[in-house]
């Protein structure tokens, strides 16, 4: 996936922000930024440029439910990938408001009166029908439009459809990759399904099998990792400008053949022989190929990855016809 990079002002804390011109907003995490978030994110640009303003995007970091909630949190980007992908999409402003249980206590009036409006005094608000904020999440639509007409500021409702689009893709995204479903996870992104992490020393197994593997180490502990198999991958080192995508095969899981009980993340990258440990890799997954499997011997094992690389190697002349 090749981002086009537009020139977007990242801010992390919502002292000292700018006067934005004739500001038009739209509040949410944003996570994958996929198909249903790019349509209101084009409404939300498309609003700007109707009236010579500037679309600001407003998200939160960390996630609301790391702090609200006790319950596993897994997200399908980091900050840091989510802030290339919208500066893809053109967007002028991305404020990045730090998220703490002080914040969540902001009665619903405050959230508008302190925060929304003193912080970022909005020509127009884009928000659901069904958005809620604020304490115990009692702020709601209705509310804040009649504070717009108090206050000065338009707000205007993304459909129905559109937000039922946007939460079911998010949710529908992670069950699908936690369930190898990786065709219904790109299609609802709109691109590759990727993470990053650092290349380490492993047991180098693979190299004796004639399939030397990188084995790549996520630090995100929320970063959603897809269900166990193998699957058809590109990689590339990570803050390489113009770097060569690689083509080769991803192993997720717990090399059941050789009995370890410590999941491991491996790429096996074809015609590759560059010492590149300690380095970043990114890893974007294309296709699905098959469940972990015991093998009784080395052998076996050897013949299946046979099998495994021209699989890939058959997708991959698919997708350059």
């Amino acid at each position: 996936m090749t981002l086009v990079l537009y020139n977007m002002q990242v801010y992390y804390s919502i002292e000292h922000l700018p006067v934005f011109k004739n500001a038009v907003i739209t509040i949410g995490t944003f996570d994958g930024v996929h198909s249903g978030h790019r349509q209101i994110i084009n409404q939300l640009n498309k609003e700007a440029a109707d009236i010579n303003g500037e679309s600001v995007i407003i998200t939160f970091h960390p996630h609301p439910r790391k702090v609200i909630s006790n319950k596993p949190l897994y997200l399908l980007n980091t900050l840091d990938e989510k802030i290339a992908l919208l500066q893809a999409l053109q967007v002028n402003h991305l404020v990045v408001v730090p998220f703490n249980e002080g914040f969540s206590n902001q009665t619903p009036e405050e959230y508008v009166t302190n925060f929304l409006f003193d912080k970022f005094h909005p020509h127009t608000v884009i928000i659901g029908y069904d958005h809620k904020f604020g304490k115990d999440r009692k702020g709601d639509y209705h509310l804040l439009e009649n504070y717009g007409k108090q206050l000065g500021f338009d707000v205007k409702e993304i459909s129905e459809q559109i937000i039922n689009e946007a939460i079911v893709s998010s949710t529908l995204i992670r069950k699908a990759l936690l369930n190898n479903d990786v065709a219904t996870a790109n299609t609802c992104l709109g691109y590759h399904y990727f993470f990053e992490g650092i290349v380490v020393d492993g047991n180098k197994l693979g190299r004796t099998l004639g399939y030397p593997t990188a084995n790549v180490v996520v630090n995100d502990e929320i970063k959603l990792i897809p269900a166990n198999g193998i699957y058809v991958a590109t990689a590339s080192l990570a803050n390489k400008e113009n770097e060569e995508m690689l083509q080769g095969m991803l192993s997720i899981g717990l090399r059941p053949t050789i009995g370890s009980s410590d999941r491991t993340i491996e790429m096996n990258i074809f015609n590759f022989d560059r010492d590149i440990y300690g380095l970043s890799l990114k890893v974007f997954i294309h296709k699905y190929l098959r469940t972990e499997v015991k093998f009784d011997t080395l052998e076996a094992l050897k013949n299946q990855m046979d099998k495994d690389k021209q699989n890939s190697i058959k997708y991959f002349k698919s997708i350059d016809n």
